[in-house]
């Protein structure tokens, strides 16, 4: 759990029954979420038109996404876990 706690910072700081704390987690992952979307978004655009580059990024930028993708899934699920008090810290 201790190991948990060093990546997903956020999720543990969520009290049990303090809606306040589980609202700024759930804000912090989707603001992340979205950043890195549309950060993403933006350099596959930029270089999509460069054809040997565009291809290059293209993978690493999937695979950085997916990366993203599954932080912040389970960072909010890691969240309401705790609110609901399902973990023990």
């Amino acid at each position: 759990m201790d190991m948990l706690k060093k990546f997903f910072p956020f999720a543990f700081a969520v009290k049990e029954k303090d809606s306040s704390t589980l609202i700024k987690s759930l804000v912090i992952h989707i603001i992340a979420f979205v950043v890195a979307s549309v950060l993403m978004w933006v350099v596959g655009f930029v270089t999509g038109w460069i054809p040997v580059v565009g291809a290059l990024v293209g993978i690493v930028l999937k695979l950085v996404g997916i990366v993203v993708d599954v932080y912040a899934v389970a960072g909010i699920v890691l969240s309401v876990l705790n609110y609901c008090g399902m973990l023990k810290n």
